[in-house]
């Protein structure tokens, strides 16, 4: 590669004492160019002895000690700023539970740099022990605002450069320049779908998403299933279809809304964090918070280059996530919402 871009690659630390020896000792091995890449680390005040250990055994490299924990996606901010301000052409999100291949950075870029309408990379993501299964190879879009790994513990195998719908926040590289356009993160959402928010926003504004199919990152993923998660997570895809559809989409989605609503209410209370999901009727319930949603959706739109019709082409109907699989949600929920969503996205014209 022939005087290749600026690439900055930040991570957040949080309580990853368990991660770190082996996530950056392969980042220690990669074969980008010397000089032409740095690190950031970003510390959201782990407990564990994390920072003492990236001290100790890595202290040529540039670390952030954020003295609480700010979320997920402010921490992860700090380093898209740290890029703007210092005039990176790329910024790589990287998770601290993974373990990278010499040359996953190059054959990202290289996939970024065949377009400039590329906003963003997602590397292959590739299950730890599980070598040989996909953790995911680009994230799916449920019209109702859920989102979940493409290809989850499917057999690996060769497979060509193409698009898809929103990057995984675990790997995915960044076009700076497309930041400056869509923003960053909504710090609001603290963690969860804040990956797929920004995936949307970037297509609003008419920008690529692609996977990179050589740039290979290997992640010890494990699916949480603690009550805050849930919370987040039921939370945030109402933020993300608030701010991101057009006014007509929303009224067209409405009823599966309500339906979805009440089916989680009572998955909730036989799963135990109903509680839970009171405190998310309660956040949108606080006029305050509307203000907010108010103002991210003036910035979406704002940018919008992009049709809803030509956006929801790439949305699903089905949830097909192996971890929360059931035979309510395969034989009763899929089907229902899925005829629901063929039936309005022909509807779509605007």
């Amino acid at each position: 590669m022939i005087n290749p871009k600026r690439v900055l690659i930040v991570i957040v630390i949080y309580n990853g004492a368990d991660y770190l020896r082996d996530c950056l000792t392969s980042l220690s091995k990669i074969t980008y160019e010397r000089g032409r890449y740095e690190f950031f680390l970003v510390d959201n005040g782990s407990t564990d002895g994390s920072v003492d250990y990236v001290k100790n055994n890595w202290g040529a490299l540039k670390l952030l000690e954020n003295q609480k924990n700010y979320g997920f996606a402010h921490a992860n901010n700090m380093g898209l700023q740290y890029a703007v301000d210092y005039a990176f052409d790329y910024v790589y999100l990287l998770n601290q539970d993974t373990i990278v291949e010499p040359d996953f950075l190059e054959k990202a870029v290289a996939v970024a740099d065949s377009d400039h309408k590329i906003g963003a990379v997602q590397s292959k993501l590739l299950l730890h022990p599980d070598k040989d299964k996909i953790n995911s190879i680009g994230n799916e879009t449920h019209y109702l605002g859920f989102g979940f790994a493409g290809g989850y513990r499917k057999p690996d195998s060769e497979m060509e450069s193409k698009e898809i719908t929103y990057p995984s926040g675990a790997s995915v590289l960044l076009r700076v320049y497309s930041l400056k356009k869509v923003g960053f993160f909504n710090p609001d959402f603290f963690a969860y779908h804040e990956d797929s928010d920004l995936g949307w926003r970037l297509r609003l504004a008419d920008y690529k998403i692609m996977l990179a199919p050589e740039s290979i990152v290997y992640h010890k993923y494990q699916f949480s299933r603690s009550i805050k998660k849930f919370y987040l997570m039921e939370r945030n895809r109402y933020l993300i279809i608030l701010q991101n559809y057009k006014l007509p989409t929303l009224i067209l989605i409405t009823p599966a809304c309500l339906l979805m609503s009440v089916a989680m209410f009572f998955y909730s209370f036989f799963s135990g964090w109903w509680w839970e999901l009171l405190k998310v009727y309660g956040y949108f319930l606080n006029p305050i918070n509307w203000i907010k949603i108010s103002k991210a959706r003036t910035k979406a739109q704002k940018i919008r280059e992009v049709s809803d019709k030509k956006i929801t082409k790439r949305f699903v109907g089905t949830i097909d996530f192996q971890d929360v699989q059931n035979p309510l949600l395969k034989y009763v929920a899929n089907p229902i919402f899925n005829l629901y969503w063929q039936i309005i996205r022909k509807i779509i014209f605007w």
